[in-house]
């Protein structure tokens, strides 16, 4: 048997106290997606390899792929806008346009783990489906400042271009002017020439796009912006930003927090064509992809996490064996109520193990009857961050928690 027992390598597992993390975060973008009336969308984890070939640019050789027992080749999801364009096209008589989508799962690329990369990671998507108008972009781009200050952000910008000034451009010199800000401008014409473009056209396509000046659709994108209520300061206009995807057209755009250094927190994107190709209807889209793991890093960079994120609020101790059935009840009356509480599960170990317990578990309360309480039908409640404790009646614990 193999002695090293470890997660593959750009996998991860999570522990309590980082799943709650999680959990909080995913609870809170749900929270304010739906309030600007997107609906909850999930996909399989597995889909035909051919949904996603063509369609995602030079990293697909990042697809996680395999023949499966059938024969057939097939793909771990590698983003959720090309499954989500299958789900469109298959359930588009059942659905109502424009049909606002929201979506978290796991995604997979088989690339090198780095800071806030890995192998596993989870996407938060919103979209817009039905709508041609660049105001379907202008809303969603509302909504992704809305959302990251609502999380707390003080600084939130909106990197914005459109693909549509760029026509005419071989998908290689997108992908190069991609990462400028990466590889600088001698990097960017390198890349391009190593892709088989001649310097002297790679020059002209750097120089056209660090020249280019916003158009009427990026204006009527920041008119909304503006009129929302939005500073200026949320949003600018990023000509050489190009987006690496090859289904990205019209408006694109990126999110990024200043204080945090390791990449834009989202990317979006109109991909109307890619809707066509797959499911051969005129069906106009529009969306963003939210790093979710890049997104909680920032949150954590900032120092927005909430200080308590705790899921057991109360521990019911069991002093002695013969008071079991007592602790139990006090459990239940407290889970009843809405409390949430644990109820140590094993009677015959001493009470100050207990303690110890909630101590290292960071549980706030803990509930302690002796026998003297259940004569009295008292407990003694313990605030275990204080170090202070008081007695109070049986009927009053509800109260006395949900006061606090």
């Amino acid at each position: 048997m193999n002695t090293t027992i470890q997660t593959l390598k750009g996998f991860r597992d999570f522990l309590p106290e980082e799943a709650r993390k999680r959990n909080w975060l995913k609870n809170k973008l749900i929270e304010y997606t739906e309030a600007w009336g997107y609906e909850p969308l999930e996909t399989p984890t597995l889909e035909p390899l051919e949904l996603f070939a063509g369609e995602i640019g030079e990293d697909e050789k990042l697809f996680f792929s395999f023949t499966d027992q059938g024969g057939r080749k097939v793909a771990l999801r590698y983003d959720q806008t090309v499954p989500t364009c299958r789900v469109i096209g298959q359930y588009a008589d059942k659905l109502v346009f424009p049909f606002r989508r929201y979506q978290i799962q796991s995604t997979f690329r088989a690339e090198k783990p780095q800071k806030g990369r890995y192998r596993e990671f989870t996407q938060f998507d919103i979209d817009i489906f039905g709508i041609a108008s660049p105001l379907a972009d202008a809303e969603v781009i509302a909504s992704n400042i809305d959302i990251y200050q609502k999380l707390g952000f003080k600084n939130v910008i909106i990197l914005v271009n459109n693909r549509d000034l760029m026509k005419g451009f071989p998908y290689e010199a997108l992908v190069a002017i991609d990462k400028l800000k990466k590889i600088g401008e001698d990097g960017v014409i390198a890349d391009m020439v190593q892709k088989g473009i001649a310097k002297e056209k790679a020059l002209e396509y750097l120089t056209y796009v660090k020249n280019l000046n916003p158009d009427e659709t990026i204006s009527s994108i920041f008119s909304y912006l503006k009129n929302y209520g939005f500073s200026e300061n949320n949003y600018q206009f990023a000509p050489t930003l190009a987006r690496s995807f090859s289904y990205s057209q019209g408006p694109i755009w990126e999110i990024v927090i200043p204080e945090y250094q390791a990449g834009s927190v989202g990317g979006g994107e109109r991909y109307d064509g890619m809707m066509k190709r797959i499911t051969g209807r005129d069906i106009p889209a529009t969306g963003i992809a939210f790093g979710f793991d890049r997104t909680l890093e920032a949150i954590e960079t900032c120092g927005l996490l909430p200080a308590i994120l705790e899921n057991i609020k109360v521990l019911v101790t069991v002093f002695i064996p013969d008071i079991w059935n007592t602790a139990i009840q006090t459990s239940a009356l407290l889970r009843n109520a809405g409390v949430s509480t644990e109820l140590y599960p094993d009677p015959s170990v001493r009470l100050e193990k207990q303690l110890k317990y909630a101590d290292k578990k960071g549980i706030s309360f803990v509930i302690i009857q002796g026998p003297e309480e259940v004569k009295n039908k008292t407990v003694q409640l313990k605030n275990m961050k204080e170090r202070t404790s008081k007695i109070i009646p049986v009927e009053e614990i509800v109260k006395e928690l949900k006061g606090i």
